[in-house]
């Protein structure tokens, strides 16, 4: 069935039936696959009735009460068939040079780095250090900030409603070059205007990204239209 064309007969076949009936029924009267049923379906934009799934033999229709899926089912009480047959340790192949042993520390984890670890969080672009290797702690907050843990090694921590920041132009990823003079402390919402679209680029940068969002807003519309025509052929 790869290719073959929808005709107009049978997009209309699909849409009477497609409410009321299930796509293998439709496939078997229009002699094709049940997943180009689904494709052609979601397309047109069809949509099954709100009481399909009240149907009669609905249940039927969907497998759940096919005699041949119920007789293979696995029984209350039944005995699984690998039953006696895995013992610990069991392992086929080389699968046991990759299995964690039982008690094994997370200091033997191929992933693991010590404390005192720094890297550059990516999202956040700040340098972080690895702080403790507590199991309980969730392994993203056992990394702090370097820049936040100099500052409340000088000043102590922020009070509530503000966070550390890095001065303007002062921002580094050099753990030696992160000094206390570099910070300051701002409210969130000082922070907040700083980062806000307005006050970060000059007035020509500002109108090239109105004319991109206006660009974007075009063509996703005509694209909609478009969608929306072939719909309806």
């Amino acid at each position: 069935m790869n290719g073959r064309s929808w005709t107009d007969d049978e997009d209309e076949t699909l849409r009477v039936n497609w409410p009321k009936f299930p796509a293998f029924l439709i496939a078997h009267v229009l002699g094709r696959g049940r997943a180009s049923i689904y494709r052609r379906a979601a397309l047109l934009g069809l949509q099954k009735a709100p009481d399909f799934e009240s149907q009669p033999l609905a249940r039927l229709w969907n497998g759940t009460q096919d005699p041949a899926s119920i007789a293979k089912r696995f029984k209350p009480g039944g005995t699984p068939a690998n039953k006696g047959l895995r013992r610990p340790g069991w392992a086929p192949g080389d699968m046991a040079k990759t299995q964690f042993k039982k008690g094994r520390p997370a200091s033997e984890s191929r992933n693991y780095v010590p404390i005192g670890t720094e890297k550059v969080d990516p999202k956040r672009k700040v340098l972080m250090r690895k702080v403790t290797d507590d199991p309980s702690i969730f392994p993203a907050q056992r990394w702090r900030p370097v820049h936040v843990m100099v500052w409340e090694a000088e000043h102590g921590a922020p009070p509530e409603g503000h966070i550390v920041i890095f001065r303007p132009g002062m921002k580094t990823f050099a753990a030696a070059e992160i000094t206390a003079d570099r910070l300051e402390i701002v409210t969130l919402a000082e922070n907040m205007r700083r980062n806000t679209f307005h006050n970060r680029y000059p007035a020509e940068v500002k109108e090239l990204i109105h004319l991109k969002a206006r660009i974007s807003r075009r063509i996703n519309k005509r694209m909609k239209e478009q969608q929306h025509e072939k719909q309806g052929q």
